[in-house]
């Protein structure tokens, strides 16, 4: 089945979503849950629902984090935000609900009677070769790229991220999903920054170590990263504050340090606050570097 809503169009079979055109990396199991959203659109789709169109009743898995990332993938994809979605709205406690309005579904061009295609002088005909345009064009420009690298004698090395699971230092337990999941989000995001140049690790077993037992050096010979990002949600009287930590891990430095406060206890746009500090530094200390 085809969906068309917005710019996007999204292939349920195939797993496959495009804007304008451009196809759009979306892993299997975020696309499962997207074709449910989409099949049932304007409905409340339950989080046990998800659950069994993504894993199916008989498998085993930390549910509640696997459906967060595959939340923040889709809305990740489609440029979404949780505070004021366009797409994907979130019923607290509940499940999920597709909210923009879908578009009927394209209708083919009137082709030639006698071969059965759009004629070559068509304005259909073109376009349906655009795909074949586009990806004959991309891997021209990957060739380049690559004859550019091995002439200059080597092709460029990815800088490795790691990102650790983030800590919930509040004391309040009903905060540790939020934070948790807030790290897979941060994963998600920087993965779109730069595929070409940045690297990122968020699951391996040592970056799933709370604080007060975690060591930056088991960190940097675990997963073999050049950088770890770290990041507490902490509060006090005033309200809370999130702490974000860009650290070199060949010397343990701290290359940016950030506190964001949330006073009154307003945790409102925190995921797109944590986010924007995280790509900045990655930004900085290793785009720009480079």
């Amino acid at each position: 089945m085809n969906y068309r809503f917005g710019l996007y169009e999204f292939d349920s079979e195939a797993g496959q979503l495009r804007k304008s055109g451009r196809a759009i990396a979306l892993e299997p199991q975020p696309a499962r849950a997207l074709a449910l959203l989409l099949a049932r659109a304007d409905q409340l789709i339950t989080r046990d629902e998800l659950k069994d169109a993504i894993w199916g009743k008989e498998t085993h898995v930390d549910f509640d984090r696997g459906l967060a990332y595959c939340i923040s993938q889709i809305r990740t994809a489609l440029g979404d935000a949780g505070e004021s979605p366009r797409f994907i709205q979130t019923i607290p406690r509940r499940g999920y609900r597709f909210i923009a309005p879908l578009h009927p579904a394209r209708v083919v061009e009137t082709t030639d009677a006698h071969q059965g295609t759009a004629p070559p002088g068509s304005n259909a005909w073109l376009r349906s070769r655009w795909p074949l345009i586009g990806t004959a064009a991309f891997f021209l420009c990957i060739g380049i790229v690559a004859g550019v690298a091995l002439r200059n004698g080597r092709m460029p090395a990815r800088v490795v991220i790691a990102v650790s699971i983030f800590d919930n230092e509040t004391g309040n337990g009903e905060y540790d999903r939020l934070v948790s999941g807030l790290s897979d989000v941060v994963v998600a995001r920087l993965t779109e920054v730069a595929p070409d140049r940045v690297a990122v690790i968020g699951n391996a077993a040592v970056l799933r170590q709370p604080r007060n037992i975690r060591n930056l050096k088991a960190v940097a010979d675990g997963v073999r990263a050049d950088y770890v990002l770290l990041g507490q949600l902490q509060r006090d009287e005033s309200g809370f504050r999130f702490i974000t930590h860009f650290i070199r891990l060949s010397d343990a430095t701290h290359l940016k340090a950030n506190r964001i406060p949330f006073p009154d206890g307003d945790l409102n746009g925190l995921e797109q606050k944590v986010l924007a500090e995280f790509e900045r530094a990655v930004q900085q200390h290793v785009l720009s570097a480079d």
